[in-house]
């Protein structure tokens, strides 16, 4: 993907967890995607669905803590039906290639990249939180 600004509808057409699976097992430019247009895309559809900052980096505290494999089986990994599929669907496509700690963490930390897009959007539309991501 070229360096361009997309609107948030081109963003939400992203196939995030094909970028997660590329970004996991590829590195490199793959990654870059997934930390870049993948982060934003994610905190996009997030918002749609009214998902708080704060429970996305508490997911990647829960998948730095037992685990991408681990989280990925959870019964409601983020609050609300939609939510939960949401992030089902990331941790779904991160599982096979998050084969150790380091894999885990990289997950963690896309996660709490999630959040930060997600509460620099709430914080520029008013909305603020009472601290970090919104807790």
């Amino acid at each position: 993907m070229t360096h361009q600004s997309m609107t948030d509808e081109e963003l939400l057409a992203l196939d995030v967890p094909l970028m997660i699976r590329y970004g996991l097992m590829f590195g490199g430019a793959h990654r870059t995607a997934l930390f870049g247009d993948g982060a934003i895309a994610a905190a996009l559809a997030a918002e749609r669905l009214g998902v708080l900052p704060r429970s996305v980096a508490y997911l990647g505290e829960v998948v730095r803590r037992g685990g991408t494999r681990m989280a990925a089986e959870l019964p409601e990994p983020l609050p609300g039906g939609e939510a939960a599929a949401l992030a089902r669907d990331w941790l779904g496509a991160a599982a096979p290639g998050a084969r150790g700690v380091a894999e885990d963490e990289t997950v963690a930390r896309w996660l709490e990249a999630v959040a930060a897009v997600l509460e620099l959007r709430v914080r520029t539309r008013g909305g603020g939180g009472s601290g970090p991501l919104g807790a």
